[in-house]
């Protein structure tokens, strides 16, 4: 996904000699900066650009983590992504964001953020509502962390929205089922919620006693993200994996075991053993835009529909159907059918509403370019200009 080409950045006013001086990367790389990102950024650099990561973003402005261009050491600035918003919800910037800076100087008290660089991957849900608009919750992460309390009876049909929405962001997914020390099933449960999430690590864990810690830290990637609902204990779980209380933790309502929210935006955290860990506020809403983790998510019913008679079976009532038959002999459960079907729909619904929102798009285009050339067009005096 690119936000801004790096070719087409300008020069600002006055870049910095010292910056222009230091290696991109320097400090970067405990934040996931890569060498092809070092690449990429060459460009920029040499307009005198600086390269950071958005830790927070909030009403267009942002901290940027950026490397001192003396030590090397990371810091935070205060930046003004408003150059590089967008009406486009998915394409606003966003916590985990990759950026190309210019620093502050004499003709720019404020650093400026000046580009995007291209996603490598990026959470987005639909937004709210009836919109059909997406939401970005994270980008560039490498894991995406779903925590599931095992305070109640989790919900197998949200596990699987998770699971779909990980897979769709290019990241992988890893469920943290929280709270194991309340319970004595946990072993249990654990089982149930693989099945619904076919080539997923499903992780016990628990933040009070140390349970599950270790292995969980070792199956991070350099960014990873959190998401789950109120309650979850994510804050907890991020309090514990950063080594101190970054995050205010609430608990929850003793009628229900709902929580309260604690984060209200994204924030990314540096992690101990390296890393960053990029905890989001709760969600109660699930809602896919795009559809293509759901394969992924149901990849059990995705190998049975290869084995269909026609390649464009609904799975409904066509002869052959390798999907309808193991819903007869039950080894497909009609729970995860029922939640694949529904999902589906849900899909086709957000690219039917996409594809109007896209087709409405052009017409205006066009009418506001037909008003532009009626505008320039000059009324006929009646008299006709002579031939050469």
């Amino acid at each position: 996904m690119l936000n801004a080409s790096v070719s087409s950045v300008s020069s600002p006013s006055s870049p910095s000699s010292e910056v222009l001086g230091t290696p991109p990367s320097a400090g970067l790389s405990s934040y996931g900066w890569t060498a092809e990102l070092d690449e990429l950024f060459a460009p920029l650099a040499e307009a005198g650009l600086v390269p950071g990561r958005l830790a927070r973003v909030d009403r267009g402005q942002a901290d940027v983590v950026v490397a001192d261009p003396l030590t090397g050491r990371l810091r935070t600035v205060r930046a003004d992504t408003r150059p590089v918003g967008s009406a486009e919800t998915v394409e606003n910037p966003c916590t985990g964001d990759w950026v190309a800076l210019e620093p502050t100087g004499a003709e720019a008290p404020v650093a400026t953020v000046r580009a995007l660089l291209p996603r490598a991957t990026a959470i987005i849900r639909k937004g709210a509502g009836k919109r059909s608009d997406g939401q970005v919750l994270a980008a560039n992460v490498d894991t995406v962390l779903i925590a599931v309390s095992l305070a109640v009876d989790p919900d197998l049909g949200r596990v699987e929205r998770f699971v779909a929405l990980a897979w769709e962001s290019g990241a992988q997914p890893l469920v943290v089922l929280t709270k194991g020390d309340l319970v004595d099933d946990a072993e249990f449960v654990r089982e149930d919620v693989e099945r619904v999430a076919p080539g997923v690590t499903v992780l016990v864990v628990s933040a009070e006693t140390g349970e599950g810690l270790d292995v969980l830290r070792a199956c991070l990637g350099a960014t990873s993200a959190l998401v789950g609902q109120s309650g979850a204990g994510k804050s907890t779980l991020t309090n514990a994996l950063a080594g101190t209380d970054v995050m205010v933790v609430q608990g929850t309502r003793d009628s229900d075991e709902k929580g309260r929210h604690t984060t209200t935006t994204r924030e990314m955290i540096p992690l101990p053993q390296g890393g960053v860990l990029i905890d989001t506020p709760g969600l109660r809403g699930v809602g896919l835009y795009g559809g293509e983790g759901l394969d992924q998510a149901f990849s059990e019913i995705a190998e049975l529909a290869e084995q269909c008679r026609f390649h464009d079976c609904t799975h409904q009532a066509e002869p052959g159907c390798a999907v309808l038959a193991a819903l007869a002999d039950g080894t497909l459960p009609e729970r995860r059918m029922d939640s694949y079907r529904k999902l589906q729909r849900e899909n086709e619904w957000i690219a039917s509403r996409a594809d109007a929102r896209l087709a409405a798009e052009r017409v205006r285009a066009w009418k506001a370019v037909s008003k532009s050339a009626r505008g320039n067009i000059r009324p006929w005096s009646g008299s006709r200009a002579p031939r050469n």
